[in-house]
């Protein structure tokens, strides 16, 4: 499945919401900015992935990267 920065927000919105946490908690916790963890929720496509992967991970969120199947060459 392919996600989109919008997906990617409206889950953190929403684990955010469900968890009670504040925008500016939630920035604070992750070592983020108030204008990033907005950014995020509306999906903006330039936000640093290395800030996204933290708020994830302070949410809980799990994310699972699968590489392609590859066969292997005959030589």
């Amino acid at each position: 499945m392919k996600y989109t920065p919008e997906d990617i927000g409206r889950l953190t919105r929403e684990t955010r919401k469900q968890l009670g946490v504040t925008q500016r908690n939630l920035a604070l916790t992750s070592g983020t900015g108030l204008r990033f963890v907005i950014d995020l929720e509306k999906g903006k496509k330039t936000c640093e992935i290395g800030k996204v992967l933290t708020i994830l991970h302070t949410l809980g969120i799990k994310m699972t990267l699968t590489p392609p199947s590859v066969s292997a060459k005959e030589d």
